[in-house]
């Protein structure tokens, strides 16, 4: 085998051996002859002498010359990346890392230049830094509308773990089925007896907590308790104190229906206002969660659902990785919505009084 000793062969080393232009050399290496209509048996001499010579392509170069850096961007419009176990979002990141690595691609985090409510001007740039990878998955309770809508109008590949409908049937998602969900807790806490089921979330404006009071008022409608059921309460945490918990109970509320978000505040601030007002769940009150959050050792496991974020993390990736190969992605896969299993927990019970 001719080497050339001392230093790593280079594509002008082929090009002398195989008695053609360096330009040839990098077209046939770079996969792309066909399209430029190089002879057979050019192409044959250049691999030939490329592997007399035992040339490997520098990675960085034939991913530059493909236009692909086998990068997926992960970004998630808040101020620091969600690396925490406990965050709700750490799920998300954990699925993405495992599949990106399973399909041969690596992960790029974006951070912290974007965050909610941040200005338009920081956002701006740190959504046309997403450009370095080659598509980039996204996540947060809140949209950036227009530079979401920048980057799809640049073809540029994005893909969003959680419903969106803000951008029509442009932006692909993966989603979680929350108002099925929803709507099989609340017909759990009827079959327990419970009649007054106060739900409790916070005052933002979200889609996924849209989703969960659409899934809340269907089961109480499916249910037969419209009628009976007091409505939903928007409201801050500073608001669910013990005092509020007993004059909810005192006014026949036998069940508190909470929702989980990425910090879960208002839930876990009802969690705390039940125990300050010396009640017991489920045998005082039930309480029930429209999703889950992770929960300090020893507390009981609260009724809901488990939302399957890892493997929506993962069906992201899949779903990019279609899209910047040009892999058919039907409607159906495109924007696309998982089951929640329901989780029967150990803070429910039958309606005091009942047993």
């Amino acid at each position: 085998m001719r080497r050339t000793r001392g230093r790593r062969p280079r594509q002008a080393d082929i090009a002398k051996l195989a008695g053609v232009s360096q330009a040839t050399v990098s077209l046939v290496l770079g996969g792309k002859p066909d399209a430029v209509g190089i002879a057979a048996d050019t192409v044959r001499r250049v691999r030939e002498a490329a592997e007399e010579l035992g040339y490997v392509a520098d990675p960085a170069a034939l991913r530059l010359a493909r236009r692909q850096n086998y990068l997926l961007g992960v970004h998630t419009f808040s101020a620091t990346f969600p690396v925490d176990i406990e965050n709700s979002y750490y799920p998300f990141l954990a699925g993405i890392e495992e599949q990106a690595a399973a399909r041969g691609y690596d992960i790029v985090l974006f951070t912290g230049s974007a965050a909610e409510g941040g200005p338009a001007a920081g956002r701006a740039g740190a959504i046309h830094r997403l450009r370095l990878a080659d598509g980039c998955i996204l996540f947060g309770r809140r949209v950036p509308v227009e530079e979401i809508a920048r980057l799809l109008d640049d073809d540029y590949p994005v893909v969003y773990i959680g419903r969106r409908d803000e951008l029509g049937d442009r932006l692909p998602y993966v989603g979680a089925d929350y108002v099925s969900a929803s709507r099989d807790v609340v017909l759990r806490l009827a079959e327990l007896g419970h009649e007054r089921i106060r739900y409790v979330r916070e005052k933002d404006v979200a889609l996924a907590s849209e989703d969960r009071q659409a899934g809340f008022l269907q089961g109480l409608a499916d249910a037969g308790l419209s009628g009976v059921a007091p409505p939903v309460l928007p409201c801050a945490v500073e608001d669910v104190t013990a005092e509020w918990v007993r004059t909810e109970i005192d006014a026949g509320v036998t069940a508190f229906v909470t929702e989980a978000t990425d910090t879960s505040a208002v839930a876990r601030a009802v969690s705390r206002a039940i125990a300050a007002a010396g009640l017991r769940c489920p045998q005082d009150v039930s309480l029930a969660m429209l999703g889950e959050y992770v929960q300090p050792e020893g507390e009981p496991l609260i009724t809901g659902f488990a939302v399957p974020r890892r493997e929506m993390g993962r069906a992201a990736v899949d779903l990019m990785i279609d899209l910047l190969t040009g892999a058919p992605v039907p409607p159906q896969r495109r924007q696309f919505l998982m089951p929640c299993a329901l989780v029967a927990g150990e803070t429910t019970g039958p309606r005091p009084g009942t047993q």
